[in-house]
């Protein structure tokens, strides 16, 4: 699959957690979100409750910018971009 979307620049990459629980999940996030580059973007898939409400308040309290694109019981997908 092409990672990248060429008609604005921006490098996808993913992060798949379905099948982590936290805190490895958390730890995941983090490293992968610490080496983001401004012209990248990280799809997150994490399904255990208490990763992802972890992830979010991570994310939200270190200056992410966060768009989620799904949240059921489930899964929950987030499209993560470093804050300016």
């Amino acid at each position: 699959m092409d990672n990248h979307c060429h008609s604005i620049g921006m490098e996808i990459l993913t992060l798949d957690l379905m099948a982590s629980r936290c805190p490895l999940a958390l730890l995941m996030v983090k490293r992968s979100c610490r080496d983001l580059s401004p012209t990248q973007k990280l799809v997150i898939e994490v399904s255990q409750p208490t990763a992802k409400t972890d992830i979010v308040r991570y994310l939200q309290n270190n200056g992410f910018i966060i768009d989620i694109q799904a949240d059921g019981i489930d899964q929950l997908v987030i499209i993560v971009k470093k804050g300016q």
